[in-house]
């Protein structure tokens, strides 16, 4: 599999995940994960559509007035739930690559009127934001979609918008060892978030090669 087909395969994947889910199956799959019945009220209930692999929000501690990046925004649920937290005076930012998604997000930000949320299109390892700019990156169940060339790149990216002292909260598929050959030859596994599962040290070693310590 090349970095193209698997970006085009993903694509394919989550422009269909776009037109929805039944509601108790995306309630059951966040419910399962924390997010609590308060926090799917709304718009939230509008966005979930069941892709969730964890809550980052459970650990980012967002604040008041505080900037927010949610790399692989999807239909803006992690965003739109960011933006709740870090209240009028915040700013939360989604990016996604996937067309289908930025429409589904788009529409829900005019319908429900979220004023401090907006989202731009591109894939999460060269974003057309300023340096420097969050105090806060959110992610969901999205970089193990990156094609493994390129998994350096989001940490990267990750390194240069945060401000100084900026935290990071990522909710990722992870891989316990190697994974056999014929899993990591499957698009349809890689699509579906276990293909492109990295192992822990290369967590840490894409973390370290960005520049984040401690």
């Amino acid at each position: 599999m090349n970095v193209q087909d698997i970006y085009a395969e993903v694509d394919k994947r989550y422009s269909a995940a776009a037109g929805g889910v039944e509601a108790w199956y995306a309630d059951s799959v966040t419910r399962a994960f924390g997010y609590t019945k308060e926090e799917l009220s709304g718009i939230l209930q509008d966005a979930n559509l069941g892709l969730s692999c964890g809550n980052p929000l459970a650990i980012a501690t967002l604040r008041e007035g505080e900037t927010v990046i949610d790399l692989g925004s999807g239909a803006g649920f992690g965003a739109f739930l960011a933006a709740r937290k870090v209240g009028s005076s915040g700013r939360v930012i989604g990016v996604d690559m996937n067309e289908d998604m930025l429409k589904k997000a788009e529409a829900l930000k005019a319908l429900w009127g979220q004023k401090n949320v907006e989202f731009v299109q591109s894939q999460i390892t060269r974003i057309a934001l300023e340096d420097g700019i969050a105090d806060c990156i959110i992610s969901n169940c999205v970089i193990n979609l990156v094609p493994e060339e390129e998994k350096q790149l989001v940490f990267n990216e990750m390194f240069r918008l945060l401000k100084p002292g900026g935290r990071f909260a990522i909710s990722d598929i992870l891989a316990k060892g190697p994974l056999p050959d014929a899993i990591k030859r499957s698009m349809a596994l890689y699509v579906g978030c276990i293909a492109g599962a990295s192992e822990l040290w290369m967590y840490q070693k894409y973390l370290k090669e960005a520049g984040f310590n401690g």
